[in-house]
């Protein structure tokens, strides 16, 4: 017998499959962004609400994956990956307040998460694209994650924030002991140079959903 939380299962297995949150998941099919909600999936006086097979279809056809794949996913052996949740926020979010630490990790409320293979950083974090700022490298609805605990090597594309509050996901051309140089992702974008002295964290991009 199929159960409720079977099936919630499976959609949040297929989004970890394609790096997004539930979310993320719902943007790609063209479906409200809150579709999938772990707060939509119980009605307020306890009622198990349940994906309809429309939204189900579109996921599928947004993912490219079968209906054999998706009932796959359901039940609690599916699948052998060690899964870890990751944090995920709006690229566009990242420079509020109160979302990193000192560090450059994760903090505070307002993050979502998604399922994703096991990184081997505990504090990997996930932004979701909006807008066509960094095309076409990166395109509206594309997750990136980003691992604070990764090497960062010349000519790696990183994320990094000013003690200003300002974020921004470039490729690394060269630090010196003074300053960093940023090449910008979308060339109508002007490339930047940093003082050292004016950079709160920088961290690497390891994967982007694309």
């Amino acid at each position: 017998m199929l159960k409720h939380t079977d099936i919630w299962r499976a959609i949040d297995r297929l989004a970890a499959q394609h790096g997004l949150s539930a979310s993320g998941l719902a943007r790609r099919a063209g479906l409200d962004p809150t579709t999938f909600n772990k707060s939509k999936r119980t009605t307020s006086d306890g009622k198990l609400r349940w994906p309809s097979t429309e939204s189900i279809s579109k996921v599928l056809d947004a993912t490219g994956a079968s209906l054999s794949e998706f009932v796959s996913l359901v039940g609690d052996g599916a699948g052998t990956t060690p899964l870890q949740r990751v944090p995920v926020i709006g690229y566009a979010q990242a420079g509020s307040a109160g979302y990193f630490d000192d560090a450059g990790f994760p903090a505070g409320s307002g993050w979502d998460e998604l399922l994703f293979p096991s990184l081997g950083d505990p504090h990997a974090y996930a932004l979701e694209i909006s807008g066509d700022s960094m095309e076409p490298v990166y395109r509206d609805g594309d997750t990136i994650i980003v691992s604070p605990a990764a090497q960062i090597r010349r000519n790696d594309r990183v994320v990094v924030r000013t003690k200003g509050g300002e974020v921004m996901a470039k490729q690394l051309i060269r630090e010196t002991a003074t300053k960093i140089e940023l090449l910008s992702i979308n060339r109508a974008h002007p490339d930047r140079s940093i003082p050292l002295s004016d950079v709160a964290w920088m961290a690497r991009i390891i994967w982007a959903s694309q």
